[in-house]
């Protein structure tokens, strides 16, 4: 392949982790939230809590298990190995490599296009030295408090103790945790932007508290990122579910140890 299409590729596969990373993670947030807020929701997941629980600990399982892939550097498809690669084939982002793109299986150029690329941005050096000091202060965020969560615990079991398990645990913090995988999602609209439309790689915050998206929810007319859609989808489906023919359809759990948490 190209320097262009291995970079398209390999953002591709950026995108798809970072989407993934956040699905697993919100999702498992707004069951929790949701739960919370709503008895009707917490009766009903108590009707099955086993099934609950195992999700439960899926999604979490899983939002770790993808952190891992990203930051950890000796990962094949790591972050730093995606800007890396962008920084080595600078020439992808000039105006005429974007040119070639915008026009497509055109035969001619497109009237428009000329005046497109006289306004287009290329990258400089500087732009990348900026996101990798953007991605270097995460992952020491995601090294500190949540490597060894996904090393020792999640991915190869290496301690057992609970209050082993438990020191672990006490470093995190949700919302960090969620400005972490947010992160994630304004780096590929960033690259993506650069890539598609020649536009300067600026990182845009993202929305990432559950509890502000569930009060304020962004207006349909709007385009929702994918935190946001997951978060509404999972609150949809439960209070839906949360009629009282289903809360009694299925003999609710007695046992402390089968409730969900």
């Amino acid at each position: 392949m190209t320097p262009a299409e291995t970079f398209e590729r390999e953002l591709e596969i950026f995108r798809t982790e970072a989407e993934s990373a956040t699905q697993f993670l919100y999702a498992y947030l707004a069951i929790h939230a949701t739960a919370a807020d709503n008895r009707a929701v917490f009766d009903l997941l108590n009707t099955a809590a086993l099934f609950w629980n195992t999700n439960l600990g899926a999604l979490q399982t899983a939002t770790f298990i993808v952190l891992g892939r990203m930051f950890d550097q000796n990962s094949k498809h790591n972050i730093d190995r995606l800007l890396g690669f962008a920084q080595r084939n600078a020439a992808i982002f000039s105006k005429a490599a974007l040119g070639i793109r915008k026009q497509g299986q055109s035969a001619t150029p497109p009237d428009w296009l000329s005046d497109y690329l006289a306004t287009s941005y290329v990258p400089k050096p500087s732009d990348f030295r900026r996101l990798r000091i953007l991605v270097k202060k995460h992952r020491k965020v995601y090294e500190a408090r949540y490597r060894d969560i996904r090393h020792q615990w999640f991915a190869h079991k290496e301690i057992a103790d609970p209050a082993a398990i438990g020191a672990l645990f006490a470093k995190t913090n949700t919302r960090e945790l969620q400005r972490l995988v947010t992160f994630l999602g304004s780096l590929y609209d960033a690259l993506w932007e650069l890539f598609v439309n020649g536009r300067k790689p600026v990182l845009r915050p993202r929305r990432y508290s559950v509890k502000e998206m569930r009060t304020r929810p962004t207006p349909e007319r709007m385009a929702k990122k994918v935190q946001e859609r997951i978060t509404e989808d999972t609150a949809r489906f439960l209070q839906s579910a949360a009629t009282p023919a289903n809360i009694t359809a299925v003999p609710r759990m007695k046992t402390r140890r089968n409730r969900v948490p």
